[in-house]
């Protein structure tokens, strides 16, 4: 879950200088200085792999995805002409590529991601943003595994908003435009996500409805 973020004059000027920067990299990427590209993706790697991930349950496929879709952004660079974010351009060409694999893999059975090495100081989760997590609920580990079980269980489209809106912070016309579908499709579908996922993780969580439970159930609702 991401915590607000700063709103106002100076997030809107900070965000156009950020965006004035990025579009001088692209013009000098696109004039011959191709080096810069890693550059450009650097700040998005974590939330591609994220999104891929929470969308395909597979670290190998979500790494593919993201290769993928990272020379796709590259090939069609010259394309992207700044009327979105570059970040949510971005992360439209990963869904696109996830979306694919799954279509392609289409019957067979998600496996979950293994506990894997506790010790390393990255570890590819869709739940690695979704900070408020009370420990008096579960251990975190056994709540990441919860949480992954829920949002596999949940139809693609529906878990897609839920990382785009709640794991990546994207505001709800990104979220939109990443998943190319309306505004109004895109609160639906995330209304019902959390509908389920609440539904999915009650029996796992209650009697308690603090903490991460408790926040889902007062989005589910409405709230």
């Amino acid at each position: 879950m991401k915590m607000d973020q700063q709103s106002g004059p100076e997030a809107v000027s900070a965000a156009a200088e950020h965006s004035a920067r990025e579009a001088a990299i692209i013009a000098r990427i696109l004039g011959g200085e191709r080096e810069l590209f890693h550059e450009l993706i650097r700040p998005y790697e974590r939330g591609l792999y994220l999104a891929a991930y929470g969308m395909l349950q597979q670290q190998e496929d979500a790494e593919d995805a993201v290769q993928e879709a990272v020379i796709k952004a590259f090939k069609a660079l010259a394309s992207f002409r700044g009327d979105s974010k570059f970040s949510t351009w971005l992360m439209s060409i990963t869904l696109n590529e996830a979306r694919g694999r799954l279509r392609k893999h289409a019957g067979e059975k998600l496996e979950f991601l293994s506990d894997g090495d506790e010790e390393g100081d990255y570890t590819p989760s869709v739940l690695a943003d979704w900070r408020y997590i009370p420990s008096e609920e579960l251990e975190r580990q056994e709540l990441r595994r919860q949480l992954q079980q829920a949002m596999a269980q949940i139809p693609p489209e529906h878990r897609e908003m839920i990382i785009l809106r709640d794991v990546r912070g994207l505001s709800t016309a990104e979220a939109a435009e990443a998943a190319g579908c309306s505004e109004a499709l895109a609160k639906v579908r995330l209304h019902r996500a959390r509908m389920a996922m609440q539904k999915l993780l009650a029996p796992q969580l209650a009697p308690r409805q603090t903490g991460f439970l408790g926040w889902l159930n007062r989005k589910a609702g409405g709230r």
